[in-house]
């Protein structure tokens, strides 16, 4: 596939060109924006990051999320309500509104013209989180964020179709910080110092590297189990993510017992799905046993499902320089929003 990954990289070449030089045009909006983004495709820990920004501005700031809302089924700006659901708004923004109440939260596939509708419509915003938008450069966004798995590096990785790059490894030059996401608990030095050698990353770059947190306790519709108590269970894992081995790894390490039912990123279950899942379910001869899944899973599949399901919430956590990424961000934040 590497001659086909050629053209692509002439395609995004020219595009991202034709950005540079003004053919195509960026907008530059009178509030923050703060971009998320990655270069190779499939997860990287966009969601986490997302709700540790939002964490860390919401209390002090009025803040918006912004995404295109993949999978999802309807189209053009929405604003999510009480009525929403994760068909109407994509899986991950229908997340963030459930857990996050005092902010906004939208789709919109053109970021910029979601941008003006959320101004219209909340114009007492002081900065607005895009999510996933590395690439949707017709927002020009005043902090970009690049994200980039320790075990997945762009650095190590090749354009589409031979590879999972949605563009060169040029591109990496937009970004003000770079998360190395899903690293191991403990870093040496010397891991952090190859791990930015391999980045290259320029003068005015930030590195920061983060681990993936787990939650103390297991969340069902209406119960909890602590996570400690689960090693008495048998568990049915049930994913529709990108990349679940790092969750895979987590419960082996915890000596849980589980067998696990993988499906497709973003996947919307049918009812044979459902089908499949109680059969193995049932079949499970263990007194103690319950359906385990993602947050993003959850919230797209299994909400109003009449099985014991629970999911395990996750966030991202920094490696050492936690503070100075938080005081950059909020330093960034209250220098720009006096301009709305």
């Amino acid at each position: 596939m590497f001659p086909f990954s050629i053209i692509y990289g002439f395609v995004t070449q020219i595009r991202n060109w034709a950005f540079d030089i003004g053919l195509l045009k960026s907008e530059k909006f009178n509030v923050p924006v703060i971009a998320v983004g990655n270069l190779n495709v499939g997860g990287t820990g966009k969601s986490p990051l997302i709700e540790n920004l939002i964490r860390l501005l919401h209390k002090n700031f009025q803040t918006a999320v912004l995404s295109r809302g993949y999978g999802r089924k309807t189209q053009g700006f929405l604003l999510a309500d009480d009525q929403s659901n994760a068909a109407q708004l994509g899986d991950e923004p229908f997340q963030f509104f459930r857990k996050f109440e005092q902010i906004s939260v939208a789709v919109d596939e053109k970021r910029a013209r979601g941008i003006k509708q959320l101004l219209i419509l909340r114009p007492d915003l002081e900065v607005v989180l895009l999510d996933d938008a590395f690439q949707h450069r017709y927002v020009n966004a005043g902090l970009k964020i690049l994200l980039t798995s320790w075990n997945e590096l762009y650095t190590d990785d090749l354009l589409l179709p031979a590879g999972n790059l949605r563009e060169g490894k040029k591109g990496a030059k937009r970004a003000n910080m770079i998360i190395v996401t899903k690293c191991p608990a403990k870093l040496t030095p010397g891991q952090i110092k190859e791990t930015i050698m391999k980045l290259k990353p320029e003068p005015n770059q930030e590195v920061f590297f983060s681990t993936i947190g787990y939650q103390k306790t297991v969340i069902g519709q209406d119960a909890e189990i602590a996570l400690s108590d689960l090693s008495k269970y048998k568990v049915l894992l049930v994913t529709g993510i990108a990349n679940p081995k790092p969750l895979e790894d987590f419960l082996r390490t915890s000596y849980i017992d589980f067998e696990h039912i993988e499906f497709g990123d973003h996947q919307i279950l049918q009812q044979s799905d459902f089908d499949l899942i109680a059969k193995k379910y049932e079949s499970l001869p263990q007194k103690l046993k319950i359906i385990l899944t993602t947050e993003k899973d959850y919230v797209r599949n299994f909400m109003e499902v009449n099985l014991p399901v629970f999911y395990l919430p996750i966030n991202a956590e920094f490696l050492g320089e936690g503070d100075k990424f938080n005081h950059l961000i909020k330093d960034y934040v209250r220098k720009n929003k006096g301009d709305n």
